[in-house]
């Protein structure tokens, strides 16, 4: 394994930011912590990154990231991602919300580019719809998360969730279920658009026509956890045997309503998320989900966002998947055994 920055700033008991500003000679640092360090990192046989080294001077070393909401258990291993890489190269994060509103996003990138961060990661952006030029007039570079068709000219990194979500449906196909419900969302339009593409076009290919009473929508309720709860008696109601949600969040209150209404899970009524967020394996029974490798999401790109600091012109990237079938999903059983069951 090779030397980082973290085992320096381990033994010189700094921060490994500090390190990264002392080995790049940055103003900042005092000289004789700097001469410190970079004897230190002499002595130790440290190997300093050519993507770091060679970025431009003129820098604030910092880079703005923007997050639909903080409270999305889905974010906190994306941040991670993205701040480690950050951090190895000598850069500080700062994190804004936009709580899933366009003005409140476009309000945030402002305030950003007025700090003149040197970057800024955007985290499921809603404003490809309404202000595709929006980005495009940047004085900065922008890296977009989980974004899958902003443009020629943008960056991004993400998951196909079309594929993603024909996975999760071609799951509950294989296990005899016709009846499948999908648990959609209003505030993440363009993600909810491909996975009830993904959810349809896998029906289609099983020779079974969609059926919009197995499609629960609402534009009354935004938070996740509260659709899920929503969903299950109308779901129930139209026949459902199985259901794919948008998420995990909302998976999981869709699990926690069939507890309290005497619903079994698998038994009655199937269940797949999307995300494997660090809860999914903690539920009663453990969810079957989409995974997402969502700390190299954040990785990734601000690995992207070093490259275009760089004056490179990295290559938009799409990172694999993978159905994770736990506890919550099993194969339909005859209504007769179902109801014995019960």
């Amino acid at each position: 394994m090779s030397l980082s920055i973290y085992d320096i700033a381990k033994k010189a008991g700094v921060s490994p930011s500090t390190v990264s500003r002392a080995l790049e000679d940055h103003p900042r640092i005092g000289a004789t912590t700097r001469k410190r360090i970079q004897e230190l990192a002499k002595e130790m046989g440290y190997v300093p990154s050519t993507v770091a080294k060679s970025l431009a001077a003129n820098k604030t070393w910092t880079i703005g990231m923007v997050l639909a909401a903080i409270s999305d258990p889905f974010m906190g291993r994306v941040v991670e991602g993205v701040e480690q890489a950050a951090v190895e190269a000598g850069f500080n994060v700062f994190i804004s919300t936009s709580q899933n509103d366009r003005q409140q996003e476009i309000a945030a990138i402002k305030m950003l580019q007025k700090r003149r961060v040197d970057g800024i990661i955007v985290i499921a952006s809603h404003l490809f719809d309404q202000y595709p030029r929006f980005f495009g007039r940047s004085k900065v570079p922008i890296v977009i998360i989980n974004e899958q068709e902003p443009g020629k000219t943008m960056h991004f990194v993400t998951v196909d969730d079309v594929h993603a979500a024909r996975l999760a449906v071609e799951h509950l196909l294989a296990l005899g279920h016709r009846r499948i419900g999908y648990v959609s969302v209003t505030n993440r339009p363009k993600s909810n658009q491909y996975r009830l593409k993904g959810y349809q076009d896998a029906l289609e290919a099983a020779g079974i026509a969609s059926d919009p009473a197995l499609i629960f929508t609402s534009n009354i309720i935004e938070d996740h956890a509260k659709r899920g709860e929503a969903s299950l008696e109308p779901l129930l109601a139209a026949g459902a045997t199985a259901v794919f949600c948008y998420n995990d969040t909302t998976a999981m209150s869709l699990l926690a309503t069939c507890y309290k209404r005497g619903v079994s899970v698998p038994g009655d009524l199937s269940i797949i998320g999307f995300d494997d967020i660090d809860m999914a394996t903690y539920t009663i029974p453990p969810l079957t989900t989409i995974r997402q490798p969502r700390f190299e999401l954040g990785q990734r790109a601000m690995q992207m966002m070093l490259a275009l600091l760089n004056g490179q012109e990295p290559e938009n990237q799409f990172l694999p998947i993978e159905l994770v079938v736990r506890q919550t999903t099993a194969r339909l059983l005859p209504a007769k055994n179902r109801a014995a069951a019960g």
